[in-house]
């Protein structure tokens, strides 16, 4: 079995691979965006299964460079899907790492059919890919994973978890945080890593949550992080609230169970 990968230098395709031993794994080297460095890698190799991490993630960093990350969020899958339907022999399993982003704010559990309202332009480029993957599948099998939020020691300084972290180690004493008054669905990257390996041993199709279920108060986790610190914490009063996190139901179904109840405690462990 011959799998492809790209984005094997990010957090989550770089764990991915680290979860596999001595399997034929053949990492995409070139830029998705461009469409020869996608045929040569795509038709000199024979693949069973791909599986598409590359992407411009941090918000910041696409609302920066929105040409940018259309190109590498959109484009780069638009290049491999149609270059999978030229060229392949045979139907190859692939794989589309995408986000919660394309779901809107709620107060209720998102889930897969929910009609799709993405809450930022990265939202909106990811479900440009889930798009074009559903409608241009004819040598395909296509299985999209919506994740939600995760952190990890690699994760860029500006993702929630970091930046938390970073900001109580510089402040000497008080500190007053703004626009925390969220609540999102955190999952350890093991269990996403799980939950994309049955994925793939299911040969699953369609759209599927990968998420805890439950929602995290970021205000709280804030607090909690504090343990490790002492500061003295105070939030601004006039921040906006909003709530994202989903349900797994469909994905548990398939034998995926999540029961890390001691993620957060992890997390204080290793700062």
């Amino acid at each position: 079995m011959k799998i492809g990968v790209t984005g094997s230098n990010g957090v989550l395709g770089s764990e991915f691979i680290k979860s596999f031993n001595k399997i034929d794994i053949i990492k995409f080297q070139g830029r998705v965006e461009k469409i020869k460095d996608v045929k040569q890698w795509i038709c000199k190799n024979n693949f069973d299964l791909i599986f598409h991490f590359a992407a411009i993630v941090p918000t910041f960093k696409v609302n920066s460079n929105k040409k940018k990350a259309m190109l590498v969020n959109y484009i780069g899958t638009k290049n491999i899907v149609d270059t999978i339907n030229k060229f392949s022999k045979k139907k190859i399993w692939f794989f589309y790492s995408s986000t919660s982003h394309v779901y809107n704010f709620s107060s209720t559990k998102r889930k897969e059919y929910h009609t799709p309202m993405p809450i930022s332009f990265y939202g909106k480029t990811k479900l440009f890919g889930e798009n074009y993957v559903l409608k241009n599948k004819s040598k395909i099998i296509p299985c999209i994973g919506r994740i939600f939020s995760f952190t990890s020691k690699k994760q860029q300084k500006s993702f929630i978890i970091p930046s938390l972290i970073l900001k109580l180690k510089k402040s000497k004493k008080k500190i007053t945080f703004h626009n925390l008054n969220h609540e999102r669905d955190f999952l350890p990257i093991k269990h996403i890593i799980k939950a994309i390996k049955i994925l793939s041993e299911k040969k699953a199709k369609g759209i599927f949550n990968i998420c805890s279920g439950e929602k995290t108060n970021l205000q709280n986790l804030a607090l909690k992080l504090n343990h490790k610190f002492n500061k003295k914490i105070e939030f601004s009063s006039n921040d906006k609230s909003s709530i994202l996190f989903g349900c797994n139901k469909k994905i548990s179904t398939l034998g995926w169970k999540y029961n890390d109840l001691s993620y957060l405690k992890n997390i204080l462990r290793n700062i």
